[in-house]
């Protein structure tokens, strides 16, 4: 299935994000933190603090972006406690833009949100 998708240029970024699943079976919701470090429309590359065990899908929340349960699948795992992810439904335009001007990475600096467009 991904592999007929088109492909997205992936932009580098820094945001603050929150990946949450489900352990052992349903029995409670884990929440744990990481960093966005690259993003595209379909697809991004977060950094972990530490190594654990992740589920094949969960979902990642952006909370500085206000983008909350967005379906992900782990795609690949780095050794370099980073980990690519697909997302299960495409971000909007809207949606990018709003995680670049919320985003401390350098090239997202004089980004400005245009508050018409909520």
């Amino acid at each position: 299935m991904y592999d007929r998708e088109a492909r997205f240029r992936m932009e580098d970024t820094m945001n603050a994000a929150r990946i949450e699943y489900t352990e052992k079976a349903v029995m409670n919701m884990a929440a744990r933190r990481c960093d966005v470090i690259k993003i595209s429309q379909s697809e991004a590359v977060l950094a972990l603090l530490t190594q654990y065990n992740l589920p094949q899908q969960f979902y990642l929340d952006i909370p500085d972006a206000r983008i909350t349960k967005i379906g992900c699948m782990l795609m690949k795992v780095h050794p370099n406690n980073t980990i690519q992810v697909r997302f299960l439904r495409l971000l909007t335009q809207k949606d990018m833009d709003r995680i670049f001007v919320f985003s401390t990475h350098p090239a997202h600096r004089d980004r400005k949100l245009d508050i018409r467009s909520w």
